[in-house]
């Protein structure tokens, strides 16, 4: 007797409502989050104004090669779960799952990031929010009238990605252009206002400052992999959607440059290391107002909610994959009736984004460190399944074909895996940008979690086009037998 298994077909509840402005607004909305509001002073005290600059361009440049490589990957497998799909293919299940995985602790811990980050801007903007202290963490007291400003925007956000993707990322289209007409505040600021002379030093302790600037670079551009997770939802040829991916990666490169270079000329290295936010307060000095201080704020706020609007929608759609192939529960699986989006996967991630906030902001730097080690396996897997799958698979159709038909592409591959192997070392203990234990002690526990699952897939399901099909089968197959 046969028993025919039910595989959700990939699309059939996903409605295609996003165009190529969408797709940009969401890529460059995910890597245009808080980090430029909060650690550009860091930034310049660690390697000086050009250390900074140079290190964000070596950054935006690896990352472009890397979005090479997805553009590529995404035009040829237009389907929800992105990364979920090419390993599947390349490399199989367990692969899959592991590249999976890392990419949906690197978007948790960052949408978690973006929760703790939006009390502490609006604090800044109301001085006297704290009240009801609950306790204390790591130093940090947290209160309940603060936690609750990041809680309450978690509920806000979940419930606008609940209701359509189309709603959501008209959202993120409004909140980008506000986003540009406050950088272009404050490129009219330091030109009109800046002096040069407040950009020394120029470097700061060398590679370094360089290295300390440069291991920042996975957090602050994940995002343009938000595209290839939304990639069902999008009414692209597929050519242009692989496009998309670099364009956004290079004006988020751009943003960051001109976030640097405007916040420099601004004020003194000695005034900037001693601000509270450096760049809100270099954006008041140019203006000589407090008022303008927070309006820089407000595009900080939109950086956090597009950040974590997109990120969220990448979350989502990653964790419905892997509930889709039945790697994780199939409960992660199941789509809204109405709205078409993956509604128990938003659920979740929007309640460990409600709960982060009542951790208090020492909160922001762990999660920031222990989720950019993921992130980079993540890359890493994605160019080494690159090269296999031009390998392997020479005639599959590529609608967007990077370094042409022969071995051009497969050299943008290798140049892919060298620099995520350069940036992943950049997070062993010792060198200058190791993190701290708090970090590692994350990173693992999310590891071992991830280990538990792997260890429930069925063996010996092989890579190839078919390999989510086999991989339902035997999942049920053994649930069956059990």
């Amino acid at each position: 007797m046969t028993h025919e298994h039910h595989l959700p077909e990939h699309g059939a509840g996903f409605k295609k409502v996003l165009g190529r402005l969408d797709a940009i607004a969401l890529g460059v909305g995910a890597m245009i989050g808080f980090g430029w509001v909060v650690l550009t002073g860091g930034w310049l005290n660690d390697a000086g104004t050009m250390g900074a600059v140079l290190a964000m361009v070596a950054g935006g440049a690896i990352m472009a090669v890397v979005g090479l490589v997805y553009g590529e990957l995404v035009a040829a497998m237009p389907a929800a779960g992105g990364e979920h799909n090419y390993l599947l293919r390349g490399m199989g299940a367990r692969w899959a799952f592991i590249g999976s995985w890392a990419i949906t602790v690197g978007y948790i811990t960052i949408v978690a990031f973006e929760a703790v980050a939006v009390p502490r801007t609006v604090e800044y903007i109301f001085p006297n929010l704290s009240h009801v202290p609950l306790w204390t963490i790591a130093g940090f007291e947290v209160n309940l009238t603060w936690a609750l400003v990041g809680a309450l925007s978690a509920v806000v956000i979940t419930w606008i990605n609940l209701r359509g993707v189309k709603q959501a990322s008209t959202v993120q289209v409004f909140v980008i252009i506000f986003l540009a007409i406050v950088g272009l505040m404050m490129v009219f600021g330091a030109f009109t206002r800046g002096s040069e002379q407040n950009m020394e030093p120029f470097f700061h302790n060398g590679v370094s400052g360089f290295s300390l600037v440069l291991v920042v670079v996975p957090f602050l551009f994940v995002g343009f992999d938000v595209i290839p997770q939304v990639s069902e939802e999008m009414h692209l040829p597929p050519k242009k959607l692989g496009g998309t991916i670099v364009t956004s990666v290079l004006i988020a490169t751009a943003w960051y440059v001109m976030v640097i270079l405007t916040t420099s000329s601004a004020m003194s290295a000695h005034d900037l290391a001693n601000a509270d936010i450096a760049v809100a307060d270099a954006f008041g000095n140019l203006f000589t107002s407090g008022a303008m201080a927070n309006v820089l704020l407000a595009g900080g706020l939109a950086g956090i909610l597009t950040s974590w609007n997109s990120l969220l929608m990448g979350a989502s759609r990653l964790l419905w994959a892997l509930g889709n192939s039945r790697m994780l529960p199939r409960w992660f699986a199941k789509l809204h009736p109405k709205y078409g989006t993956p509604s128990n996967a938003l659920l979740f991630v929007g309640a460990l984004s409600f709960i982060a906030p009542f951790f208090g902001t020492e909160m922001l730097g762990w999660l920031v460190d222990s989720g950019s080690p993921s992130i980079v396996v993540a890359y890493l897997l994605v160019s080494i399944v690159f090269v296999i799958l031009r390998r392997r698979e020479p005639e599959m159709e590529r609608p967007y074909r990077i370094g042409g038909k022969h071995h051009g592409g497969v050299v943008i591959g290798v140049l892919s895996v060298v620099l995520c192997l350069g940036l992943a070392v950049l997070y062993l203990p010792g060198m200058p940008a190791g993190l701290g234990t708090a970090p590692y002690v994350i990173f693992a526990l999310w590891w071992v979690l991830g280990l538990i699952f792997m260890l429930r897939i069925p063996r010996g399901i092989a890579p190839g086009a078919d390999a989510e099909e086999r991989l339902v089968a035997a999942s049920e197959s053994r649930t069956r037998s059990r």
